[in-house]
């Protein structure tokens, strides 16, 4: 499940913990213990609040965001 979770996110580039967790069917809480993975490895980052355009005013608790990070690719302004 892992590697799934990083191919999606390779694919993605940034996403939604709450479009990750609707896309693996699995909790979210369970979803962040596999970003975390991730994480550790430095090729995923989460972003405090998801900076999409078309709000739907989701909890907030699904609305973070992750990064896909391409250590090979410079970092993008993300601000």
């Amino acid at each position: 499940m892992l590697i799934a979770v990083k191919n999606y996110m390779a694919g993605q580039g940034i996403t939604s913990l709450r479009e990750l967790a609707l896309h693996f069917q699995v909790d979210p809480d369970a979803m962040r213990g596999m970003l975390e993975h991730w994480i550790r490895k430095g090729l995923v980052r989460r972003q405090a609040a998801c900076n999409r355009s078309a709000c739907c005013g989701c909890d907030p608790a699904l609305t973070e965001c992750y990064w896909w990070v391409n250590p090979e690719t410079p970092t993008p302004d993300r601000s």
